[in-house]
């Protein structure tokens, strides 16, 4: 695999907020640390201002324009975001390994050339993938946010999960009845493991690459999680979660990096995968927004750290709802002081008010301190 980046350390300043890191330790904490998945994008104006006539890739190429993009709702919200997220996407990927990926507004990703037969996905097993020339771009813009950062929070890195790339690899893009990734798995199982192997392989090494350009933690996003059953779950999805969590700190040591960096999971609607989580290997389990945090504190019995897992649509509602079900969740959740992170159950929504996000913030901050 790739070679190691070679990245001056010395020119990040030291951080001046670390509460998601130690809450990602499993450390007691003086509040539950808050961020929200897809933070920035497309309910901030000023996300519109920077991106302009770009398309979504072209967006996240330009290493400057993502680094703004990243650091945008942490300047808003300051002092009431705990992290930023690197503006990018679960499908780059994919084009590493030689596939062409559209992002069509109005409709989401787009594969014009999907793998639908085994000789498709025999193009993709026999392209070699060098992740640091194929993502440079990536990592470039990692290493300009987490500069511009200044220390303000830690910056998070990710990817996407086997399972959910595999899915949207072989489907073309997102879907309601999965016709084609269940071919896979069910007519070709031991094609779909090389090709999961394959994905697992080069997701290892863009994380732990992306902690050598300056993330500090890290997410693996498995989205389409939920559509699996709880016995294909074992085969096709939870392996190579596990295999991710194994090797990347192995990795880590290769390339000179000894400190842990804490890594989270997110299966999207596997309420039957909670406890092998638990017990996968990740620091972090987040959860979407159909668990009652009083079960799944019962089934992760004080293994892990917890985070999530408001519904967005939420934020929709009043004030006065806000401060109710934000309370219930942080009261529900252990207390809060320990082995919880503050987050969404799932991303914003490009119609969101950002001062009701305002409010979300200082609630969890004001709930939270109680």
């Amino acid at each position: 695999m790739s070679a190691a980046q070679s990245i001056d350390r010395s020119q990040f300043a030291p951080l001046k907020n670390d509460l998601i890191l130690r809450a990602a330790r499993g450390e007691v904490v003086e509040r539950p640390p808050c961020w929200i998945m897809r933070q920035a994008g497309r309910y901030l104006p000023e996300y519109h201002d920077v991106k302009g006539k770009r398309d979504f890739f072209e967006t996240c190429r330009d290493a400057e324009v993502a680094a703004e993009i990243t650091i945008q709702p942490v300047r808003r919200y300051k002092g009431l975001i705990d992290a930023a997220i690197i503006f990018s996407d679960i499908l780059v990927i994919p084009q590493a390994m030689g596939m062409k990926v559209e992002l069509i507004d109005g409709k989401g990703p787009h594969f014009p050339e999907p793998l639908r037969t085994p000789s498709d996905l025999q193009k993709v097993l026999d392209y070699e993938v060098d992740v640091l020339k194929e993502l440079d771009w990536a990592f470039k813009a990692i290493t300009l946010t987490r500069k511009n950062l200044n220390g303000e929070v830690p910056l998070f890195g990710f990817c996407g999960g086997p399972w959910t790339l595999l899915v949207y690899m072989s489907e073309g893009g997102g879907s309601r009845l999965f016709r084609y990734a269940k071919e896979w798995i069910n007519l070709y199982p031991e094609l779909s493991h090389k090709l999961l192997q394959k994905i697992t392989d080069v997701a290892v090494e863009f994380l732990a690459q992306q902690v050598v350009a300056g993330a500090q933690i890290l997410q693996v996003f498995e989205s389409w999680g939920g559509e699996l059953s709880s016995v294909d779950f074992d085969e096709f999805s939870l392996p190579y979660l596990k295999n991710i969590v194994e090797r990347v700190p192995k990795r880590l040591i290769e390339l000179g990096i000894t400190e842990h960096v804490p890594m989270t999971v997110f299966s999207k609607g596997s309420w039957y995968a909670l406890d092998k989580l638990c017990n996968s290997g990740f620091d972090t389990v987040s959860l979407d927004w159909s668990w009652d945090p009083k079960e799944a504190v019962k089934i992760n019995n004080g293994r892990v750290v917890l985070q999530g897992n408001l519904d967005p649509g939420v934020i929709y509602g009043s004030d006065e709802i806000i401060t109710k079900k934000v309370q219930y969740m942080i009261e529900n959740f252990n207390g809060s002081k320990k082995n919880y992170i503050i987050n969404f159950g799932h991303g914003t929504h490009p119609f969101m008010d950002t001062e009701k996000i305002r409010f979300f913030l200082k609630e969890c901050h004001r709930l939270g301190s109680n």
